[in-house]
């Protein structure tokens, strides 16, 4: 009799359905998911940037469960924490934590049997929260061993301070926490005195924020094809629609046309969106091609920001299909070395017949020092005028025809994107000059550049030098 209660208490929990052995659900078409609690076995640090309605909080709140209750699935090879815990869930407001993290937990208001916690090992009433109607703050659950675990439901609106104090064995923090937060629980995880390596910390969330501090710290440079590897202390893990076998065609399809352009690659594939100071908010999904061999009969054009001292030089190459009149950036050419003569070479390789615009990167220097730099280009072999330097009229530019579709950039081109997802404004509108030498050698390309552009020219024909031109055939000889 106690057996088939147990086993009814578990048929009534969604937790004990989750990534089953087989089905249309079963766990081996959430690879990602099942990556995400792997890698708790190695690192003490795990991200899950997933895009919307992929399960990314279901997955944060499962394996919370899972330490707190110590009931682990027999195929699960993560982390295990052998008695009771102390843990920590946490969102942007106290309001999103009660719809959002105890919902799942406890289940929704107005269906409780969907509650991911099993409601047979939570002991007693969960303390309420003041101030927000029907909010959980602590909850007692019932460990395997025996013991009680703790977990607390926090918010980022509390600050910093509410995160000081005890060290805690996991902490699940669903949404993108601010800098600071996420460093107050990184300490808190880093000594956990019973537990030998310390805590384990969650995040989970859909990279709405863009290249915020926090995003940049785990991709360094932004590289978002960086998003597969981990460095040694945080595992990194992307989950897009494509990972979400329960979305439909039709749901995606309906979710698509509902997001904004900009907000699509977000929301889709979790990857960091043009955040709201991003100078040019065009999704690189919707700019980027495949490389092509370039037709010899499209007009071709560079443009160049040359540095000086520590400040790199960068180069760009633009190209026009004449029918459709888009133009193609590319080719990128970046470089830290202060002799011109390396840059010079390196734009030469690249077809010394094609002209160019190029100014000096160097701010400090006065415009007759850039005007020398220049020159110097130029006596080294270079096509190069002076571009208009109008900032605010080329970044107009860059935009309209990136909006258009009248600019595409090849993939290959890795350096123009690493500084496109970092290319923002600041709170008082201005552009952030950091990092954005491609950046202003495009804006130099397409306000200036493009008009210079020309077609390879076609090498004369050998001409056929006689010896006699006067004599015909080998009558001369006689």
């Amino acid at each position: 009799a106690v057996a088939l209660l147990e086993l009814e208490k578990r048929a009534a929990s969604p937790f004990f359905r989750y990534f089953p052995n087989g089905g249309p659900l079963s766990r081996e078409f959430y690879p990602k998911h099942i990556a995400l609690m792997d890698a708790g076995a190695d690192f003490r640090e795990r991200v899950f940037l997933a895009a919307n309605r992929v399960g990314k909080t279901d997955t944060g709140c499962y394996e919370l469960v899972c330490h707190l209750t110590g009931l682990y699935p027999e195929w699960w090879t993560g982390r295990r924490f052998p008695g009771p815990i102390r843990a920590w869930a946490a969102g942007d407001t106290g309001k999103t934590v009660r719809d959002i993290i105890q919902s799942t937990l406890l289940g929704p208001k107005d269906n409780p049997n969907k509650r991911m916690l099993p409601e047979h090992l939570v002991i007693g009433k969960p303390k309420l929260k003041a101030g927000i109607p029907d909010a959980v703050e602590t909850i007692e659950v019932r460990h395997a061993s025996g013991g009680t675990s703790v977990c607390v439901l926090k918010s980022y609106d509390q600050r910093r301070e509410a995160f000081q104090g005890t060290s805690q064995h996991f902490i699940l923090l669903d949404e993108e926490p601010p800098e600071d937060i996420h460093t107050e629980c990184l300490l808190r995880t880093m000594d956990t005195p019973d537990m030998l390596g310390g805590g384990l910390m969650l995040l989970t969330f859909t990279p709405l924020q863009g290249m915020t501090p926090l995003i940049l710290q785990l991709l360094p440079g932004g590289a978002i094809d960086s998003l597969e590897t981990a460095n040694d202390s945080v595992s990194v893990i992307q989950a897009s629609w494509d990972d979400a076998p329960h979305l439909s065609p039709q749901a995606r399809a309906e979710l698509w046309a509902s997001i904004p352009p900009y907000q699509r690659d977000a929301r889709s594939k979790g990857i960091p969106q043009l955040g709201s100071g991003a100078v040019y908010q065009v999704a690189e999904s919707e700019i980027t091609v495949a490389d092509f061999q370039i037709p010899k009969h499209w007009k071709r054009c560079f443009s160049m920001d040359a540095g000086g001292g520590a400040k790199p030089t960068a180069a760009t190459w633009f190209a026009e299909d004449p029918e459709s009149h888009v133009w193609y950036l590319y080719s990128v050419h970046k470089g830290n070395s202060a002799e011109p003569v390396v840059h010079a070479n390196a734009i030469k390789a690249r077809g010394s017949w094609i002209p160019g615009v190029g100014d000096c990167a160097a701010l400090i220097m006065l415009e007759h020092d850039a005007a020398q730099l220049i020159s110097t280009y130029q006596s080294l072999g270079l096509d190069l005028e002076l571009p208009d330097k109008a900032v605010e009229t080329g970044v107009y530019d860059v935009w309209t025809m990136l909006s258009a579709g009248l600019l595409k950039v090849f993939a290959s081109c890795k350096a123009f994107f690493e500084e496109y997802r970092l290319y923002r404004r600041d709170e008082k509108g201005r552009i952030v000059k950091q990092n954005d030498h491609v950046m202003d050698a495009t804006r130099y390309g397409v306000h200036s550049g493009l008009a210079r552009a020309k077609v390879q020219p076609v090498p004369p024909k050998p001409e056929v030098v006689t010896a006699f031109p006067d004599r015909d055939g080998l009558s001369w000889m006689a």
